[in-house]
């Protein structure tokens, strides 16, 4: 896990980064913090951190973003409200960025704060069973056009990988290599794997760190 202040969430669409930063969130509340995340993905209008507003809200998590979420308006804004999250240093912040290169745009505003501060953790989330990340070095090549467009560098790697509700634990032991592959090519260390909840009691036996989800809805 990680201690820093921010803690951005970024991956390939599909990678599973918006359920992974709103129980980040969740543990982080649990652990005492004050927290407050925020939506940057203006890409995606099926998985948002807004499908979980109330849940949130009832834990006393603070959520930041687009008013245009979750409405028939899928608009590129951003709320000024959202610069909270880089400079309200009494919170722990947690970013969940848009997908690839596009999403990732939108970082770059605040890239220069988070920079300043010096106190992030940025992450990669993996999913090997998303067609264009199921190799090591094809997910590293996505790692590398985030970090352009974002004008920030990752600092770590969460092996995500699922098949949604038909996941068992062999999958994700299946896909422990390649992450550990994409660890060795970019440099950078593995924070975590991740899974749904039911299969934690059978992957920590793995000796990996394991963080189990509680998995977010999809919106239809």
């Amino acid at each position: 896990m990680t201690n820093k202040r921010i803690i951005l969430f970024a991956g390939h669409y599909g990678s599973g980064k918006t359920n992974i930063a709103v129980n980040y969130a969740i543990k982080l509340k649990r652990e005492g913090f004050p927290v407050l995340i925020a939506d940057l993905d203006i890409v995606n209008p099926y998985f948002r951190t807004k499908d979980s507003e109330r849940e949130l809200s009832e834990k006393g998590i603070e959520l930041i973003c687009s008013e245009f979420a979750n409405t028939n308006l899928d608009i590129p804004s951003l709320p000024k409200d959202m610069y909270r999250a880089v400079n309200d240093k009494r919170y722990r912040a947690v970013m969940d960025i848009g997908g690839d290169d596009a999403g990732a745009v939108a970082l770059g505003r605040f890239a220069p704060f988070i920079r300043e501060e010096g106190d992030y953790e940025m992450v990669f989330v993996a999913n090997f069973f998303r067609p264009l990340t199921r190799k090591a070095e094809e997910a590293f090549e996505v790692m590398k056009e985030i970090e352009a467009a974002s004008s920030l560098r990752f600092t770590s790697i969460v092996n995500n990988s699922n098949l949604g509700e038909a996941t068992d634990g062999e999958d994700v032991i299946s896909t422990f290599s390649e992450a550990e592959k994409l660890s060795e090519l970019s440099g950078l260390p593995l924070l975590f794997t991740s899974c749904e909840k039911k299969l934690y009691e059978q992957l920590k036996k793995s000796g990996k760190e394991i963080f189990p989800l509680e998995l977010q809805s999809k919106l239809f």
